[in-house]
């Protein structure tokens, strides 16, 4: 069965001509886009890597995230207006395929992306309690970490064995398991960030999650969208209203974490300036105090460790 064979020529017609007169503002912004997603993850995979941990991330944000993720991609793979859009490469140019695809391109590296956040999640993850032995319940264990790993493969394996069912033998319905796939990603991206909100500020701390890469990401998750929305038209609104609702959520966890950050660093100033220390102290992107060998007050003092560096203040 062709995975095109379900589309209207009218439909593959009109994408066509369309690919065949690109925006070249549009295009612009669409590869300053896919580099920016690409840029935006290193700042999370280089800290959790330089930290060590996985400390302060919550398992049900890389759960949720990891899953919404994939609905999105495979919601764009088999949306009309982009099965469309691969079928004139057949006719097109090059350059003008190249150009029409650049949105399923931004999807799949913001899915692969997400996915390293996943595998550093899990090698990192803490095989030791980080909080006090108080609340050593109540966190989040290494059986936690490898459950999410395991419903995250069993999900995409699943979203796989159907798109490519629906293929062969039930092509005309791919339309409807496209938004069905958006609707889910979206729903998955609206409480996707609630999780990670609430054990930041139960924390108090950002812990092991980027605020770089959340300022880069917020504003640029409206600009995406943006960018998604001009090329699909409304009939891809399953595809752009993830990042839409993502940028609105991801922005609340911007601001708390910012605040949080902006109160340590004025408390370890004022702690340091009583104590008659300068009070233009050094600090690290966490606030900790730098010493003159470079670490801080955040560097474990054996190098080697995953534990956490900083254990927040209990409850």
């Amino acid at each position: 069965m062709d995975f095109f064979s379900d589309l209207s020529d009218s439909l593959a017609t009109s994408r066509c001509e369309k690919l065949q007169a690109p925006s070249y503002l549009n295009l612009t912004l669409s590869i300053f886009i896919l580099l920016g997603i690409l840029v935006s993850y290193l700042p999370q995979h280089y800290r959790i890597i330089s930290r060590g941990t996985s400390e302060g991330i919550s398992p049900y944000f890389i759960l949720l995230g990891t899953t919404s993720g994939t609905c999105a991609f495979a919601n764009i793979l088999v949306l009309p207006a982009s099965r469309a859009d691969v079928a004139c490469c057949k006719t097109i140019s090059t350059f003008e395929c190249a150009a029409g695809l650049l949105g399923i391109a931004q999807v799949g590296v913001q899915w692969f992306c997400f996915s390293v956040i996943l595998l550093l999640f899990l090698v990192f993850f803490p095989r030791s309690p980080a909080l006090p032995k108080i609340d050593a319940e109540k966190q989040y264990t290494w059986r936690t970490a490898v459950t999410v790993a395991l419903l995250c493969l069993l999900h995409g394996l699943i979203v796989i064995i159907i798109s490519v069912a629906l293929v062969f033998s039930r092509p005309h319905h791919l339309g409807t398991w496209a938004n069905l796939l958006g609707v889910v990603a979206t729903v998955l991206a609206g409480i996707q960030y609630l999780p990670q909100i609430w054990m930041t500020w139960h924390l108090g701390h950002v812990g092991s999650l980027s605020i770089p890469m959340m300022l880069i990401q917020t504003p640029g998750s409206f600009v995406w969208s943006g960018s998604l929305a001009a090329r699909l038209g409304m009939e891809g609104w399953s595809t752009w209203g993830v990042f839409l609702v993502t940028g609105c959520l991801q922005g609340c966890l911007l601001v708390m974490g910012i605040c949080f950050e902006v109160k340590a660093r004025k408390e370890r100033q004022s702690a340091a300036t009583s104590r008659g220390g300068r009070a233009n102290t050094e600090t690290d992107d966490e606030g900790g105090t730098v010493v003159e060998d470079g670490s801080s007050e955040n560097t474990p003092l054996l190098h080697g460790s995953r534990k956490s560096s900083r254990a927040p203040a209990p409850r």
